[in-house]
């Protein structure tokens, strides 16, 4: 094979490119630990979670650098365990499709059981508790810098979820997704095109699936994909050096962008460690003060268009343990309460109790849930475990299909653990080291099976 002109001037154009790439991971990197940048402490555990952190972002950057095309998009696995951020939600299984908001799309998909969608009994294996298809225009934190919250407009485009999701007798669903609603068609539709207070319009560049797991031994995932429907048929265009160079500058600056944005975002909105060159008006309260629950906004990096959202940070010595207390006057389809690092990393929910949802949390005789933030097993059913953290992120969401009058509340105290029982109900319910080791089980198995099916 001759070498031409041309494939030395690739040769020098990817190699730029890559340098580049490298010269901005060495950048995201200095996140880690310069205090310029606003970092958590620089503990062993703390600079050993920041460059798991750091590779997170790499691999995730480099799929959607690489793989995100428009005419040919899928569903890839956003968030899987070795690349968590951005207080990511335990009983998630997060999928992105890049798409154009200009074209037209095809979802299909297929799901087990659905009847407990319906308020009805499921029967094992069923579909996951609850799913909800955003479209999205752009990922939070792409940009680098706060500025991107101010105004704070959603990046939500439109939804469907599953009180509006229309399912066969089999579990099949369809949904078109594009500017329209194409002519005629009834069904499942989601718009990616919405207009902003100002006029201006804006477009969805990404289709976002949340699964939201209940009952983990019992929940599957769904089967899915989806087309341009400009491109069924069609070959995908062979990758050339000019697009190659342009994936690898973008791999490497959105690593460092997202980096430094989230460490920004901890140190101005959460009142974390540092402060932040671009300040803006909303905060979180001191450390193991509850934050009262608001639906989602940029001003806390958007998130599911359901959801309301409670946050804040909790900071425990050795023997003292956090109680959290939900009052929740109008019901919501799910709950979830999970916690994770300064980083942004939800807590290992395969092998520790560190998250509960409103199937896995049991409620107290007076309807009032309360949670117990430890780093001991007090024995009680809704122990949520810290693995060791001396402190780090709360994190609570509550869907509803419509927000409510009445939105939860949240009231919390800090305890010593020996003395976590005086402080709940006698009701409270118990379990012992055997029925510990079992929900642990099945945290396991279920972890699996949600990141290995297709």
């Amino acid at each position: 094979m001759t070498i031409r002109p041309q494939d030395e001037t690739a040769k020098k154009e990817l190699r730029a490119a890559f340098d580049e790439m490298i010269a901005s991971l060495v950048a995201a990197r200095d996140a880690i630990d310069d205090p310029a940048l606003n970092p958590p402490p620089a503990t062993s555990r703390n600079l050993a979670e920041g460059y798991r952190y750091l590779m997170g972002y790499v691999c995730g950057a480099t799929e959607r650098a690489f793989a995100e095309d428009t005419d040919f998009p899928y569903f890839k696995r956003a968030v899987p365990p070795h690349n968590k951020s951005t207080w990511d939600n335990a009983d998630n299984l997060y999928l992105s499709a890049a798409i154009d908001a200009d074209q037209h799309y095809r979802i299909r998909g297929r799901a087990r059981d659905t009847r407990h969608w319906r308020g009805e009994a499921a029967v094992t294996p069923c579909a996951p508790w609850y799913v909800i298809f955003t479209g999205i225009t752009h990922y939070t934190g792409d940009s680098g810098g706060l500025a991107e919250l101010v105004p704070a407009v959603t990046n939500n485009t439109g939804s469907v979820d599953t009180q509006d999701l229309q399912v066969d007798a089999e579990g099949r669903f369809e949904i078109r997704v594009g500017p329209k609603r194409p002519e005629g068609y009834e069904g499942n539709f989601l718009c990616t095109k919405t207009r902003l207070e100002s006029g201006e319009e804006q477009g969805a560049r990404y289709i976002i699936c949340r699964e939201l797991f209940g009952d983990w031994e019992r929940e599957e995932t769904l089967e899915l994909e989806i087309v341009n429907l400009a491109r069924v048929g069609a070959p995908q265009a062979p990758l050339e050096p000019g697009d190659a160079a342009l994936k690898l500058r973008r791999a490497g600056e959105i690593v460092n962008h997202q980096m430094r944005f989230w460490n920004d975002f901890f140190a101005t909105i959460l009142n974390g460690y540092g402060t932040s060159a671009a300040p803006t008006p909303y905060a979180f309260p001191a450390r193991n003060q509850a934050i009262q629950p608001s639906p989602p906004s940029a001003t806390v990096g958007a998130g599911q268009a359901t959801n309301i959202y409670a946050g804040g940070l909790y900071e425990l010595g050795p023997d003292e343990a956090l109680i959290v207390e939900q009052s929740i006057p109008v019901m919501p389809v799910y709950t979830g309460f999970n916690l994770c690092n300064i980083w942004g990393e939800s807590y290992d929910y395969a092998n520790y109790t560190s998250s509960l949802n409103n199937v896995q949390a049991l409620a107290d005789s007076d309807g009032k849930v309360r949670y117990v933030i430890a780093h001991e097993d007090p024995g009680v059913n809704n122990w949520i475990d810290t693995t060791g953290h001396p402190e780090g992120m709360l994190s609570q969401r509550w869907a509803y299909h419509e927000v409510p009058e009445e939105l939860p509340r949240v009231e919390t105290r800090v305890v010593p653990v020996s003395e976590v029982l005086a402080h709940l109900p006698a009701d409270t319910a118990r379990v012992s080291v055997e029925e510990r080791s079992e929900q642990v089980r099945v945290r396991q198995e279920h972890s699996q099976r949600r990141y290995c099916q297709s």
